[in-house]
């Protein structure tokens, strides 16, 4: 019975320290962090895109034309058939 609670208590151990060395791997978690953000503001444009064509009647043809809709720095998208393209953007191709 001994044997089998030190080998469970070793598979404890090992499997948080696992989880102990991802959390403190700070190069993963950014990169995690930034393809969530990147994904995020696709989405984010994409709405806007709605937004501008429920108040205008028109889809917008310039990111520029998006500004007043989103808060944040949207200058690396462009809109490409009437959605959202950049980074975290499904690929269009």
């Amino acid at each position: 019975m001994r044997l089998i609670e030190l080998a469970m208590t070793s598979a404890i151990t090992v499997s948080i320290g696992g989880i102990s060395y991802a959390a403190l791997n700070p190069r993963e978690l950014e990169s995690r962090a930034q393809t969530v953000a990147d994904q995020a503001t696709c989405r984010t444009v994409d709405t806007a895109i709605v937004g501008y064509l429920m108040n205008n009647g028109e889809e917008p043809t310039a990111i520029s034309q998006l500004d007043s809709y989103v808060r944040g720095d949207i200058s690396k998208y462009r809109i490409v058939n009437g959605i959202a393209d950049g980074p975290g953007c499904a690929d269009l191709r």
